[in-house]
């Protein structure tokens, strides 16, 4: 069998050129204003590199199609497209997908389309919407170079003038949390985050200082990949019993972290809630099956979906994303491993 070489992206392209991936669209279409000296060096590197824009993609959108992309981005980098025990992405697209239907669009799924191996057709779509994208995201600069609507669930922080997002009020949820915990006892509050560059880690740890800042306490973050599951949450209670003034509660982000912590704890004799509290960030089959269930804030993905639809829809149909939104405060479910 014969295969196929990889196609250099277009990103790869702009960085071996010293431009932008927007500048590399444009010497390439012919569309904007680019210097000639520019025009020429990138086409020079675009031939090197043996990069072609995807004519099939960009015919395809030159009509209305019906259709919609969604790129669920955490699933790039976790172990599976099925991580084990997280049901959150696939009530998410269950949602956008019945939501699309609902706007007369079908809805298609698609992992990065800017690695070299992305599909032919990965770009033939009315709009995208993408959720939890990381800082500089390279699926942003790509459908912005292309010219393909687009909305975020979660900001690019360092996008100040990206407003096409909604996401949840993850602030206001961490303070929740937080005060939950206050209230049930604790006095020396951890929390345990992702290490990917996302508004929901960042924007979690950034509430939880202001928080420890008006009280006086001392921050304890502990950070682990999001990939790691439940082996991550082990070594995060590797961490929590090394500490000499150990933690009397965690607020720990992903649902799998929090089981793999609570269940190394309990190995260690430290027992939940007697001895520490835990919440989980994101409820899974994980909290739920836990003993004794975990605290959890269920993230209502459905509300997320059904939103960033309408809004994709609305900015597809001439209305510009003027700001962005909070689309849910998610719903806390208080289980027995946060009360005493």
């Amino acid at each position: 069998m014969t295969q196929r070489n990889a196609r250099s992206t277009i990103r790869e392209v702009a960085r071996e050129a010293g431009v932008s991936v927007t500048t590399v669209s444009h010497a390439l279409s012919g569309k904007g204003i680019v210097a000639e000296a520019t025009r020429a060096r990138v086409i020079e590197t675009a031939r090197r590199l043996r990069y072609r824009p995807n004519a099939v993609a960009s015919g395809l959108r030159s009509n209305r199609l019906g259709i919609l992309a969604l790129v669920l981005r955490p699933l790039d980098t976790l172990e599976s497209f099925l991580p084990e025990g997280v049901d959150y992405f696939l009530r998410f697209a269950g949602a956008a997908s019945l939501s699309a239907l609902d706007h007369g669009y079908g809805l298609m799924l698609l992992s990065d389309p800017t690695l070299p191996d992305a599909p032919s057709v990965s770009l033939a779509a009315d709009g995208f919407i993408i959720t939890e994208p990381v800082e500089n995201d390279p699926v942003i600069d790509l459908l912005q170079a292309e010219g393909i609507p687009l909305l975020t669930v979660g900001k690019d922080l360092v996008r100040p003038d990206y407003v096409a997002w909604i996401e949840p009020s993850t602030a206001k949820i961490t303070k929740q949390v937080l005060d939950h915990l206050e209230e049930n006892g604790a006095r020396r509050v951890a929390i345990a985050i992702g290490s990917d560059r996302n508004s929901w880690n960042i924007t979690t740890e950034a509430s939880y200082r202001e928080w420890c800042s008006a009280r006086g306490k001392e921050p304890i973050v502990v950070t682990q990949k999001e990939t790691s599951g439940t082996l991550g949450g082990r070594a995060i209670g590797e961490d929590l019993l090394s500490m000499t003034d150990r933690p009397d509660a965690v607020y720990c982000l992903t649902g799998r972290h929090a089981a793999g912590l609570m269940a190394r704890l309990a190995e260690a004799g430290v027992i939940s809630p007697e001895d520490i509290l835990i919440v989980a960030g994101s409820d899974s089959e994980q909290t739920r099956n836990s003993v004794p269930p975990i605290s959890a804030i269920d993230l209502e993905p459905e509300v997320l979906a059904r939103a960033a639809v309408a809004a994709l829809v609305e900015q597809l149909g001439g209305v510009p994303k003027n700001d962005g939104q909070a689309g849910t405060d998610g719903r806390f479910i208080v289980r027995g491993s946060s009360t005493r």
